[in-house]
């Protein structure tokens, strides 16, 4: 079991792709490393592109799960990821595979190593009432409104999160108890820690941004303003998940003329550095000792190969 975990264009899926061919080398065909998707944005058929999930050539050189399997208007959580890779690993083809899962969603890995708890699912009606006190009062009525019934879990969040906010103000409109008393009972890890080599790709910050200018770059050139306009012409809510990824934002205000192409461009490059920024901060706090820090992917595979 191998789990690369890492910051936004920092080499991840290009590091587990050359470690699947490498052990799938000389083998007459047989798969025995897979790679399976630790990130949140590519679980979702839309956005090909803009989420930077593997393209067709990488699709055909070793085996990829859990890859845009869910609908853009649906919300996925962290346990929903967990049961699919739980239901996963269980099918017979997946016997004595290596696994090599694969992201920048560090609350995928902390749930996989540490097992999450069995939260109750929000109804429709609950959800309903949320999105309507959002659009009525804003985040800053959102949060006031999480401080009046759950003080504690509103303080552990930032007052601009909305989703976060969202999610823990249903938890307890739902249920009557704190998001944070369900965390608390944890059920136990899908992954046996030890048995699992760990990886974290930490570029330094000069680094990781030239290259996440030319990543953007690359998407432009590939389509991603196209792939946006299309998800637009959907129309969803602009709170579903896959609506926050960066750039959706962005080139809505270019299709939408409030901006031009250039311009939608840079803030997109702006929104996903700040995105590397938060995920620095995530993985340096909360991953433990025992992951490998590399300051790139080559870093990585010079020790692996």
């Amino acid at each position: 079991m191998i789990l690369i975990a890492g910051l936004t264009a920092s080499g991840k899926s290009q590091l587990a792709l050359d470690i699947a061919r490498s052990m799938n080398a000389g083998k007459g065909g047989a798969q025995e490393a897979v790679i399976i998707n630790a990130d949140s944005m590519q679980v979702y058929d839309g956005l090909r592109v803009l989420t930077a999930r593997p393209p067709a050539a990488d699709l055909a050189q070793a085996p990829h799960y859990l890859y845009g399997f869910v609908d853009a208007a649906c919300r996925f959580s962290a346990g929903a990821w967990l049961k699919a890779v739980e239901k996963l690993l269980q099918q017979p083809e997946m016997q004595g595979k290596i696994c090599i899962f694969v992201g920048g969603t560090g609350l995928y890995f902390h749930a996989l190593l540490g097992g999450l708890a069995e939260i109750p699912p929000i109804s429709a009606a609950v959800r309903q009432k949320g999105q309507n006190l959002l659009a009525e009062k804003g985040v800053a009525g959102l949060y006031a409104a999480l401080q009046s019934s759950d003080s504690t879990m509103a303080a552990r969040l930032s007052p601009q999160d909305s989703q976060r906010i969202m999610r823990a103000w249903e938890v307890w409109e739902e249920t009557g108890k704190s998001l944070g008393h369900w965390q608390s009972e944890t059920n136990p890890p899908l992954i046996q820690a030890e048995k699992a080599r760990k990886l974290v790709l930490l570029p330094p910050q000069a680094a990781i941004y030239a290259q996440i200018n030319a990543r953007v770059d690359k998407m432009v050139e590939q389509g991603a303003p196209a792939e946006v306009e299309v998800l637009r012409a959907r129309r969803l809510d602009p709170q579903l998940p896959l609506m926050k990824a960066a750039g959706v934002r962005e080139f809505y205000a270019y299709l939408d003329g409030e901006t031009d192409l250039p311009a939608a461009i840079d803030k997109t490059k702006q929104a996903t550095r700040h995105y590397a920024k938060r995920q620095r901060t995530w993985f340096s706090r909360r991953l433990s000792l025992d992951w490998q820090v590399f300051v790139s992917a080559a870093a990585a595979g010079r020790a692996i190969f």
